[in-house]
């Protein structure tokens, strides 16, 4: 009996112990996707779109011989799982500090701080634990040059609050187009180098990141005249930067077809999505409506890295 009793005490044991793992594990990840959720979208997947879309272009932004599709889909959670690291560490880092957290309580109080899933001194703890994991990472998937340079710019504005400086969107544009460089590489595999047009096509897309990005600042005007961040629309005025998107999102619209020597189906249908975010960006100034339209933004960033698959379609 006592045998017996004592299995059934340990499966007990067993049981209560999973019962606290488990859940404690799924809080975990819970409270991990929260840092990243509202920027998942916008970095992680758009930047691992520009990589293996990229590599499926084959010789229009490399040289040597194209990599087989197979090849791009085995190497895709390589791509996808840099992406999600590097933004992990930003937004760790991005969201901790006390005028990050008045800031989301405004704009965002769902996130793990303002929200009190985690306080901000656990955030800079799980920073400080991240931080040397990603540089590990960086080294063993050939990345150390890119993957360091993302961290210092992101040590840059967060730590030393270059994010709330007029260079901001410069920060930012860097930051994806090394990204998008170290996504292009891992898709592609060591096989094969990087073209002069492929580099020249990741530069105008941090071009573009660089003159657009502030669309994003738009439906976040209150939070941030709250604490006094120097973003473009409140250093220029909402009118003035509305105006200069409803310009420029077309121009780099009809810039692009123009590179890529696009059809007129892709060119039609791409550049009606640019009149559409300009028509709003123009008519809707509400709140929800900015946030829409920053959506669909973002939708019109990530079609563009599809062009290079496009472009014989114009040839």
């Amino acid at each position: 009996m006592s045998i017996l009793q004592s299995r059934d005490s340990s499966r007990v044991q067993t049981s209560r112990l999973d019962h606290l793992v488990f859940p404690s594990a799924f809080q975990a990840i819970r409270i991990l996707w929260g840092f990243i959720e509202s920027d998942f979208l916008t970095f992680a997947i758009p930047n691992s779109v520009f990589g293996l879309l990229g590599a499926l272009a084959g010789s229009r932004l490399l040289e040597g011989p194209p990599p087989l599709p197979v090849e791009v889909l085995r190497r895709s959670p390589a791509v996808l799982f840099f992406n999600l690291y590097s933004l992990l560490i930003f937004d760790l880092a991005n969201q901790y500090p006390p005028q990050s957290v008045e800031e989301d309580r405004v704009n965002k109080p769902w996130r793990p701080i303002p929200s009190g899933l985690i306080t901000s001194e656990q955030a800079r703890q799980a920073m400080l634990l991240t931080a040397p994991a990603c540089l590990v990472a960086n080294y063993m998937l050939g990345l150390w040059n890119e993957g360091l340079l993302v961290q210092v710019l992101s040590y840059y504005y967060n730590e030393l609050n270059g994010g709330g400086g007029l260079f901001r969107d410069a920060i930012i544009a860097v930051s994806y187009g090394l990204a998008n460089r170290s996504s292009l590489k891992l898709a592609t595999g060591p096989e094969n180098v990087v073209s002069v047009s492929g580099h020249a096509w990741t530069a105008v897309v941090s071009g573009i990141i660089l003159t657009t990005m502030h669309i994003q600042d738009l439906k976040d005007q209150r939070g941030d005249k709250k604490l006094g961040r120097k973003t473009l629309p409140l250093f220029l005025g909402d009118g003035v930067c509305r105006i200069a998107l409803a310009i420029l999102i077309p121009f780099w619209s009809l810039f692009n077809v123009g590179f890529w020597k696009l059809g007129f189906m892709p060119s039609s249908s791409y550049c009606l999505l640019a009149a559409l975010i300009s028509q709003r960006l123009i008519t809707k100034r509400e709140k929800q409506e900015d946030a829409r339209t920053w959506r669909l933004w973002c939708f019109w960033l990530a079609s563009l890295y599809a062009l290079p698959l496009l472009t014989s379609s114009g040839e």
